[in-house]
């Protein structure tokens, strides 16, 4: 479990995560040459603690699924996605939604595929987590409530969703708010090894490689997420009530499936679907995400450790800022939410 970093072994971890983008998009040297990339620090993260709620969850047929959704604010707004990654769920975004909300947008918080109220209309589909058929379910969603475009924000896989759909259906898209940078996968470059200590981050994904891993998170869901908040966001307080309300998303029928084909498909162990082979063929490219961005990192997280941007800056051709958010971890929008809605306001206005 990751606690506290001396810092020659967070500037090697943080050397080690610009090194798994990297991979992840099949480029090692993207470095922008100038040294005044936006950058800021934001303010410090609030503790965790249940006392809001989204009220009514929403359904809607939407692609191959019936996706549960939370909404807030006006009905004519400018529209915001904010997309949840794992082990999470929409309640990542239970104080940001108001404070968008507040300023005038429709906000949708949808539960991703395997996760909450979202259930797949065929017993026969493939219980499939690769990147580009989780990106497709927000843009069925979007046709579904009749959304031509909309801001997309996330973190962890609801970062890469944003980013997929920014890269290869910009039109949708009028900005981005992604945790992390540009990680969208590139599963060749995904079977290069990284440092022994930067490997040991990612535990948890060789763990559900194997069949072992796939029965431990079927047989202690809850626990294994608990674990994993801790080890993600060190210097995160959250409270019992604050677990137990996103926990429940993980009872979802196909919460294992999804989770355990998602971390086997990136490291090429586990089939995707040919009618996604031309997206992805096209992400292997690392296409460069044509609308305005800004990537944020919190400078406490444990398994992906904050760096300046400089190693993805020249994958977003628009408008680009970087900001770090002191003191947050993994989750950023639930550990920071004026941070996080800040972004998204600042992202709109460009």
């Amino acid at each position: 479990m990751v606690d506290n970093f001396s810092s020659g072994r967070r500037r090697f971890l943080g050397t080690a995560a610009v090194g798994l983008g990297a991979l992840e998009f099949g480029l090692s040297s993207l470095a922008r040459a100038d040294d005044d990339l936006p950058h800021a620090v934001a303010a410090v993260p609030t503790a965790g603690k249940a006392d809001a709620s989204f009220g009514t969850i929403k359904q809607v047929d939407a692609g191959l699924l019936n996706v549960g959704y939370a909404e807030a604010g006006p009905a004519n707004g400018p529209v915001v996605i904010l997309l949840h990654g794992w082990p999470y769920d929409i309640h990542s975004y239970v104080d940001v939604a108001p404070l968008l909300a507040a300023k005038g947008y429709r906000v949708i918080v949808p539960y991703v595929r395997g996760h909450g109220t979202t259930r797949f209309l065929d017993a026969n589909t493939l219980r499939n987590g690769q990147q580009s058929a989780v990106a497709l379910d927000t843009i069925a969603l979007m046709d579904a409530l009749k959304i031509d475009q909309a801001i997309l924000a996330g973190y962890d896989w609801g970062s890469r969703t944003a980013c997929v759909i920014a890269a290869l259906w910009p039109e949708r898209c009028k900005g981005i708010v992604s945790a992390n940078g540009y990680i969208i996968n590139n599963l060749d470059f995904n079977k290069h090894p990284l440092p022994p200590e930067a490997e040991h981050a990612w535990w948890y994904q060789f763990y559900f490689a194997t069949e072992r891993g796939k029965a431990g998170l079927e047989a202690n869901r809850r626990d294994l997420a608990k674990l994993m908040w801790h080890q993600f966001s060190p210097k995160w307080s959250f409270d019992d009530a604050t677990f137990e309300r996103t926990a429940t998303a993980y009872d979802n029928p196909d919460y294992v499936a999804i989770v355990v084909h998602n971390y086997r498909w990136r490291l090429s162990l586990a089939q995707g679907e040919q009618r996604y082979d031309m997206f992805e063929e096209r992400l292997a490219h690392a296409p460069v995400i044509p609308v305005p961005a800004i990537t944020i990192d919190g400078d406490a997280n444990g398994v992906v450790p904050a760096t300046d941007g400089k190693g993805y800056a020249r994958k977003f051709s628009g408008k680009y800022a970087h900001r770090i958010v002191s003191g947050a971890g993994h989750n950023l929008p639930q550990e920071a939410p004026r941070a996080f809605a800040d972004a998204v306001l600042e992202v709109a206005s460009y």
